[in-house]
């Protein structure tokens, strides 16, 4: 085989244009090590936080009315006076009242059962 002399086997210095390109390509180096090992560990902490987190959730206001199995649920929905009931609509606990007041002035009233009172007063403008 081939036998070195010390003096080759030693490094030369690099000149300064080179040595700058490797001390900038070191620390690009070294940055996009530090990005990628902050997005591992927000990556890895993501995972156990879903890991770890109890699959509990706090009660949700529901839109539906649980009516209780042994007796039906009694409420009064205390309209104006004087106001004629045209038509009527429900969605989840809510019941739509659309009518007409005793002036003729057109209003959708919403009662809420849940609530137990008219939780929106419209008056209907038009022709």
């Amino acid at each position: 085989m081939t036998n070195f002399e010390p003096e080759e086997q030693e490094e030369k210095p690099l000149d300064p244009a080179l040595e700058n390109v490797r001390r900038k390509m070191v620390r690009l180096q070294l940055v996009s090590a530090g990005i990628m090992f902050v997005s591992l560990m927000a990556v890895l902490g993501a995972v156990v936080y879903k890991a770890t987190k109890s699959e509990t959730r706090e009660p949700v206001a529901s839109t539906s009315l649980a009516i209780p199995a042994d007796q039906p649920v009694t409420a009064t929905a205390s309209l104006p006076q004087g106001f004629t009931v045209q038509s009527t609509a429900l969605s989840g606990s809510q019941i739509l009242f659309f009518g007409q007041m005793a002036d003729g002035t057109r209003k959708a009233l919403v009662f809420d059962i849940t609530v137990g009172r008219v939780v929106a007063d419209v008056t209907v403008a038009g022709q």
